[in-house]
């Protein structure tokens, strides 16, 4: 059982989005999200292999009791330290999950219920494809329910996600046991507003019912307003939720059909507010909530883990998982391959800093830009300087691996593959760690 923290002060501002193949220059499906949290608390990188259970067990989760499947998929998540679950990860089949905190009209549950990054881990452990692991996840939210219940120290809330694989890309948003799903057709980004109105593809049994009984909808037999019944929200601002939507899906629209994994890292970085959706990419860090998020006297919280999951259907080469630590546009996206083993340090990480946990030592790079609460921008792009050769330099090597690495597949040599990947994530986990613990 994992020790339980205190969720208070988590800030209000994770965002993550895709775009099929359709929309993207390889053609390929490519997800992206930041998460946000406290700016202290660390999260680590944790990678579980594929195992299978003999006996009858429960799972991990930390307030619900669930039953473990016979067996679960290998995955690798980004862990708030204190919890069982993950803000995003993806799986050994191509299945990314990411998730965003969403508040509902409901009241504070007297029973437990499960926390959203449970039900992305218990995703990607069970989801063999993005349209198995949704109906996984609203399986579990329809019996075991999801959002604001009593427990100490807890902050909880309602959940929304986007789950894809190489082929196809879906929508969840839930409201304790209610849930709709959407389909999405080319790009989309959701962030922590409720996005599924009347145009939802799939919607839970009582989620209707259960509106016109607490008259949040009618009865008519038209069809459910899922955002219009269940969203606590309707009020906005620069930097929050609405804005930022409108920033990430007006940016890939743009972006149509060149969208790739270094476009998905611009997006991640950029500092708008989404006043101009349209805007350029924007690089002055500012004291609002953007897509990038740095802590201020008005932003409680931090872009502490981000992901760029490139995928691949064809076979050609394997996916590619660019995971960055703490706040994007200081640090590196490194390239992450499932096949080999990740550099054991990104597994390391707790409520203490330390010196041993690469978590904490990209987290110490904001402490270094700040003249008191601060920022100081010409820092801020000396730093950034310090990355450009070495992220130029992935993108081009690890889609060269990548492609090699598809070719030892086919020749079935598995253990030269995972090696050839290991070696090639410790070398490139070395660089960065060189470059960090020298700016």
């Amino acid at each position: 059982m994992v020790s339980r923290m205190s969720l208070r002060n988590i800030p209000n501002s994770c965002d993550t989005m895709v775009a099929l193949g359709s929309a993207t220059r390889n053609h390929e499906t490519i997800f992206a999200k930041n998460s946000d949290r406290p700016a202290e608390e660390c999260q680590p990188l944790v990678q579980q292999i594929r195992v299978s259970y003999q006996d009858s067990r429960s799972t991990g989760c930390q307030y619900v009791s669930i039953p473990q499947s016979r067996s679960t998929l290998a995955h690798i998540g980004s862990r708030p330290y204190w919890c069982w679950g993950y803000e995003h990860g993806f799986n050994e089949n191509q299945v990314v999950i990411g998730n965003e905190a969403l508040h509902s009209k409901l009241p504070i549950a007297t029973e437990p219920r499960l926390i959203g990054m449970e039900l992305v881990r218990l995703g990607l452990e069970r989801g063999r494809d993005a349209a198995q692991a949704v109906e996984i996840i609203t399986s579990l939210v329809s019996e075991y329910g999801q959002g604001k219940f009593e427990a100490p120290d807890l902050r909880s809330y309602d959940n929304g996600f986007i789950v894809a694989d190489p082929n196809e890309a879906y929508i969840i948003e839930t409201a304790g046991h209610e849930w709709a799903v959407k389909r999405v057709e080319s790009t989309i980004g959701i962030s922590n507003i409720y996005s599924l109105g009347s145009d939802w593809d799939q919607v839970s049994p009582d989620a209707k019912s259960n509106a016109v009984a607490k008259g949040w909808s009618d009865a008519s037999g038209s069809q459910l307003n899922f955002s219009e019944a269940y969203s606590e929200h309707t009020a906005s601002e620069p930097g929050r939720s609405s804005e930022r939507r409108a920033r990430s899906c007006t940016f890939l629209q743009q972006n149509i059909p060149g969208i790739d994994a270094k476009t998905m890292m611009d997006i991640l970085r950029d500092h708008s507010d989404g006043s101009s959706p349209g805007e350029e990419i924007r690089t002055q860090i500012s004291s609002t909530r953007s897509i990038c998020t740095h802590y201020s006297s008005s932003v409680d919280g931090n872009t502490a883990a981000s992901l760029v999951a490139d995928l691949c259907a064809d076979g050609s080469r394997i996916p590619i998982y660019w995971c960055s630590f703490y706040a994007p546009c200081l640090s590196v996206f490194l390239p992450i391959f499932i096949e080999g083993k990740i550099p054991g340090e990104l597994s390391i990480g707790n409520k203490n800093p330390s010196a041993d946990s690469p978590w904490w030592v990209f987290r110490n790079l904001e402490h270094k830009i700040r003249k008191g609460n601060e920022i100081d921008m010409a820092v801020v792009e000396q730093m950034r300087s310090k990355w450009v050769d070495l992220q130029d330099e992935l993108l081009g090597t690890a889609y060269e691996l990548a492609a090699a690495a598809g070719v030892l597949i086919q020749e079935g040599k598995e253990t030269e593959l995972s090696y050839m990947l290991t070696e090639y994530m410790r070398k490139n986990f070395d660089r960065a760690m060189g470059i960090v613990r020298h700016i």
